[in-house]
């Protein structure tokens, strides 16, 4: 399954003390395949320095680069889905570029998606994503 992941998801999950500790477990057990442009893993590096540590961010990044279950996405298209918040849209561009079945993301700028039917992006939030990994009712 693949997926794209907004960065406050990444961002709380690498943290083992974190109750959303299950994404990055997932992840680095090849549960799913994320997803993700050279655009969005500098975001993740920045917000992760900005919030903890540049090292922290480095080894996160790093990380993800040596999973085999982690697709480096190019993008040739933008389709500007999120006027409300463009620097969003580089999510959704990946989503549709990967073929992604989700994009996973609590922010509220992502709920416009649901009312364009093409191209079609189906935004979820985290517990929706723990159900589908783990075929839970």
């Amino acid at each position: 399954m693949r997926i794209v992941l907004d960065t406050n998801v990444l961002l709380t999950s690498f943290s083992s003390r974190s109750e959303t500790h299950w994404i990055w477990t997932a992840l680095t057990e090849g549960k799913y395949t994320l997803c993700l442009t050279h655009d969005i893993l500098l975001e993740y590096e920045e917000i992760i320095a900005r919030h903890s540590s540049a090292n922290l961010a480095n080894a996160v990044t790093d990380a993800l680069l040596d999973l085999p279950n982690v697709l480096l996405i190019t993008r040739y298209f933008s389709w500007n889905l999120i006027p409300a918040d463009p620097d969003d849209n580089k999510f959704t561009d990946c989503a549709i570029a990967a073929q992604a079945r989700f994009l996973v993301s609590e922010d509220r700028h992502f709920a416009v998606l649901r009312k364009i039917e093409f191209p079609k992006v189906e935004v979820i939030g985290m517990k929706a994503l723990r159900r589908e990994i783990f075929q839970e009712d």
